[in-house]
C-alpha cells in the first residue's frame, strides 16, 4: 500500500464522506493529527465537544470536516446557513474560510468570511446569493442578525474558536446574543487554548453532555537548549527602533518576526524597509505563488526579514532561519513554544527575541513558569553598542577580504590611486566603503530601558502597576503604566442607546486589531460615550471606525478633546 492510500484511509477510518476524502487526497494531506482523530468521529455522530488545543494542532480541519457532513450536494435550491463558525480576528476568518472552501470543493460548498473593516454591502450580496457556512468574527455577525442578513434557522452546527481570545476581546455578550440566536437543537463545538472558569461556564449553559479532549496539555514543554531566549521591555512607541537596534547587533542570517495583526504586519514592513532593512510581508490572505514568492526571497537571501502573523506562519518550516522575533508577547505559552521551535532544529543553534512592552511582563512570567526556562530580560543596545558593533563589522569583512588569494588582481587599482593620493589615504577609503555598506544608518537617540519601572519578586517575576479598569472613570491626562500615553476617542452613543463598555470594547479591538486590554479607561454617559485608546493608535483607530458600526448602527468617532 503507498503512502496516498494509506493517507486516505487513515482520514476514512474517521467516518467522512467520499467528496471529502478525494479533496484531501488532492490537498496531499497526510495522516490525520491527534486532534483530527479524536475530534472528527464524535462531531459526525452529533455529539456536542469541548476541545483544549493551541493553535498549529490541526484543528480548523477538525471542526470543518465534520460541518461538511451536513451539506446536501445534491439540493439544487438556494443555500442557507447550516454552519456559523465565530472567530476572533479577521485574519482567522479568512483563513479557516479558505481552508473550508478547500475541503468542499467536491461538493460545491459555499462559504462566506464576515468581519469588520470590509465594506458590510459587499457581505449583505454574498449572504443573499445564499451559503452554506459563514465564518464571522462575533461583533460582525451580531451586526447581521440584527439586519436580519444572517438567517439562523437553519444552522446545525455552531462552532467556537480560540474561545479565550474573544472572551479577552470583550466579545462575551455579542457570544451570547449569537448563541441565544441559533436553534436550540444545534450542534455546539467550542475550542480553546485554555480552560479559564468563563470557558466552563459557556460549556455549561450552551452545550449538552460535550466530549472533552485535551491536545497539548503539557506540550508547554522546556525549549530547546539550543535555542538563546531573550526579552527586551520597552515602550509601544520605540519598539520598531528597538529591534533595529537589536538587529544591528544581532546580526542574523535570517529573521522570521511575528505581529499579532495584519495591519501591524504591513506597518512594521514598511517602517523597517524605510529604515534600510529588506523586510517581505506574509499575510494569510495571500494566494499560494505569492506565499512561495516571498518565502523564496528569504531563502535566497534576497529578504532578511520575514514578518508575519501566525495564522500566515502556520506550517511554515525555513531552514535558513537563525533568529525569530516576538513582536508581541504571546498570550499562551504554547503560542510561544511553537513560534521559536521554527530555529533550533537539526542541531542547529538559534535565537529567539520577544520584545515586552510593560504590562506584558507578567506574560513574560508566566511562559517561563509554563516552559520551565528562563528568558534572560536584556537592556536595548545603546548607540554606543550599535557603533562598536559595525566596527567589529568592518573588521571582520576586512580580516577575510585580506586572508583571499586574489589580491593581486586589483594591484593596477591601487597604482592608479597610489599616484593620486598616499596609501593611508587610500586604504581609509576603502574601509569606509566597507563601513557604510554594512547597515543601515543609526539613530542618534537612546531608547529608555522601561524594566527599570518595574519591580522584580523572586517568587511572582516581572509585576506591572495594576491596568486601568474599564469603569465609568472620567478620563484625565494620565499615561498608561510603562508611560505609554493614553489618546481619547469620542463616541457619539451612550446609556440611552444602550450601550455597554463590551459593546466599544468588543467593535474596536475587531475593527483595529487592538487588544481589550488596550482599550480604556470608559466613560459612558447618556448620550455619548469616552474611551480611551494608546495614543500612537489613535489616528487608526479613527480612520478604521468612521465606517463601522456600533450595536447596528453608523455613530460619530472622533478625537475627544475636552
Amino acid at each position: 500500500m503507498d503512502d496516498l492510500d494509506r493517507t486516505t484511509e487513515g482520514f476514512a477510518a474517521l467516518g467522512l464522506r467520499a467528496e471529502t476524502l478525494a479533496a484531501l487526497e488532492t490537498l496531499g494531506y497526510e495522516e490525520p493529527t491527534p486532534i483530527q482523530q479524536q475530534a472528527i468521529p464524535p462531531l459526525i455522530a452529533g455529539r456536542d465537544l469541548l476541545g483544549q488545543a493551541a493553535t498549529g494542532t490541526g484543528k480548523t480541519a477538525a471542526f470543518a470536516l465534520p460541518a461538511l457532513e451536513h451539506i446536501d450536494a445534491a439540493s439544487r435550491g438556494p443555500a442557507t446557513p447550516i454552519a456559523l463558525i465565530l472567530v476572533p480576528t479577521r485574519e482567522l476568518a479568512m483563513q479557516v474560510s479558505e481552508a473550508i472552501f478547500k475541503y468542499g470543493a467536491r461538493l460545491g460548498v459555499k462559504v462566506v468570511p464576515i468581519y469588520g473593516g470590509q465594506p458590510i454591502s459587499r457581505q449583505l450580496q454574498l449572504l443573499d446569493r445564499g451559503v452554506h457556512v459563514v465564518v464571522a468574527t462575533p461583533g460582525r455577525a451580531v451586526d447581521h442578525i440584527g439586519r436580519g442578513s444572517l438567517p439562523l434557522d437553519g444552522v446545525k452546527v455552531v462552532v467556537l474558536d480560540e474561545a479565550d481570545e474573544m472572551l479577552d476581546m470583550g466579545f462575551a455578550d455579542d457570544l451570547e446574543t449569537i448563541l441565544g440566536a441559533t436553534p436550540e437543537e444545534r450542534q455546539t463545538v467550542l475550542f480553546s487554548a485554555t480552560m479559564p472558569p468563563r470557558i466552563n461556564a459557556i460549556a455549561k449553559r450552551y452545550q449538552r453532555d460535550p466530549v472533552r479532549i485535551e491536545i497539548g496539555k503539557g506540550n508547554a514543554r522546556p525549549t530547546k537548549a539550543l535555542i538563546r531566549q531573550s526579552a527586551y521591555v520597552v515602550l509601544r512607541s520605540h519598539k520598531a527602533a528597538a529591534l533595529a537596534r537589536i538587529l544591528d547587533v544581532e546580526s542574523p542570517g535570517a529573521t522570521l518576526v511575528f505581529c499579532r495583526t495584519r495591519g501591524e504586519v504591513d506597518q512594521l514592513t514598511a517602517t523597517m524597509n524605510g529604515r534600510g532593512y529588506r523586510a517581505e510581508a506574509l499575510h494569510g490572505g495571500m494566494d499560494q505563488a505569492k506565499r512561495e514568492r516571498v518565502i523564496s526571497r528569504l531563502r535566497d537571501g534576497s529578504a532578511e526579514l520575514l514578518i508575519a502573523t501566525d495564522v500566515a506562519a502556520r506550517g511554515l518550516d525555513i531552514d535558513v532561519l537563525t533568529h525569530v522575533v516576538n513582536y508581541d508577547v504571546p498570550s499562551a505559552a504554547e503560542s510561544y513554544v511553537h513560534r521559536i521551535g521554527r530555529v533550533g532544529r537539526a542541531g542547529r543553534e538559534g535565537v529567539a527575541i520577544t520584545l515586552a512592552e510593560p504590562r506584558e511582563q507578567r506574560l513574560l512570567a508566566n511562559i517561563e513558569r509554563l516552559t520551565r526556562q528562563p528568558i534572560s530580560t536584556e537592556r536595548v543596545p545603546t548607540v554606543a553598542d550599535v557603533r562598536a558593533r559595525r566596527v567589529e563589522q568592518t573588521v571582520e569583512a576586512l580580516r577575510v577580504a585580506l586572508a583571499a588569494d586574489d589580491l593581486n588582481d586589483f594591484t593596477e587599482i591601487l597604482g592608479t590611486l597610489t599616484g593620486e593620493h598616499n596609501e593611508r589615504t587610500v586604504a581609509l577609503a576603502a574601509i569606509k566603503l566597507v563601513h557604510q555598506a554594512g547597515g543601515a544608518s543609526i539613530d542618534d537617540i537612546e531608547i529608555p530601558d522601561a524594566a527599570r519601572r518595574f519591580e522584580r519578586t523572586p517568587s511572582s517575576g516581572p509585576r506591572p502597576a495594576r491596568p486601568p479598569r474599564q469603569t465609568s472613570a472620567r478620563p484625565g491626562e494620565r499615561p498608561r503604566p510603562g508611560g505609554e500615553p493614553v489618546g481619547y476617542l469620542f463616541v457619539g452613543m451612550g446609556r440611552k442607546a444602550g450601550l455597554r463598555p463590551g459593546d466599544l470594547v468588543g467593535a474596536i479591538a475587531n475593527e483595529t486589531g487592538l487588544e481589550g486590554r488596550q482599550i480604556g479607561p470608559i466613560r459612558i454617559a447618556e448620550a455619548f460615550s469616552v474611551v480611551g485608546i494608546p495614543e500612537p493608535q489613535i489616528e487608526h483607530v479613527i480612520a478604521r471606525m468612521r465606517a463601522s458600526v456600533i450595536r447596528g448602527k453608523k455613530t460619530t468617532i472622533r478625537r475627544y478633546t475636552d
